[in-house]
């Protein structure tokens, strides 16, 4: 799995360019963790799908103004992201565009519906030092999932109850338990 992945540089000389467009009167530091999934949890992302819409998610926020890709990675049922934002920046629009627009463009080259996302997604902030623990865990999503390690709070896409007991790991991001 590729999932998390250093700057290229064509997308590095982008970032260096989007920069500027907030004002320096403003201190700002929004990370986020966004987590969203296929259709039913149907198994769509198989290892060249997955790898295309990875691409196509790389390319679109590198692209997008006051939105920086940290990280992305999953599972055959699910994408993870690591983002920072601006302060102007919509995140319901963000991952709207993100989920359509990687949509239309696998379908498309497929030539047949090959993908399609679940209705909505979850999203969490965390700060700056916790970035290489949510690098991490995007990056060994398989694993986590194979072991049981999965952490609730980077899991959920909706608005469901936590299993009461189920998963000890329903705390802040970063901690064990």
């Amino acid at each position: 799995m590729r999932g998390v992945f250093p700057l290229e540089p064509a997308l590095a000389g982008l970032l260096e360019q989007k920069d500027s467009s907030m004002s320096h009167h403003v201190f700002h530091d929004i990370c986020l963790h966004v987590v969203w999934h296929t259709k039913n949890d149907q198994p769509l992302l198989n290892e060249d799908v997955q790898e295309r819409v990875h691409q196509f998610v790389r390319r679109r926020c590198a692209r997008t103004k006051g939105v920086f890709l940290h990280g992305i990675g999953g599972t055959e049922t699910h994408v993870h992201l690591a983002l920072a934002v601006e302060p102007f920046v919509g995140i319901s629009d963000v991952i709207g565009d993100l989920k359509g627009a990687s949509s239309r463009e696998i379908n498309r080259q497929k030539s047949f519906k090959a993908l399609y996302w679940q209705r909505g997604f979850g999203v969490v902030s965390f700060g700056r030092k916790n970035l290489p623990f949510v690098l991490g865990y995007i990056a060994n999503q398989k694993e986590h999932h194979a072991k049981g390690t999965t952490h609730v709070r980077l899991e959920r896409a909706a608005c469901e109850p936590i299993p009461n007991g189920k998963n000890k790991r329903g705390g802040r991001i970063g901690e064990d338990s």
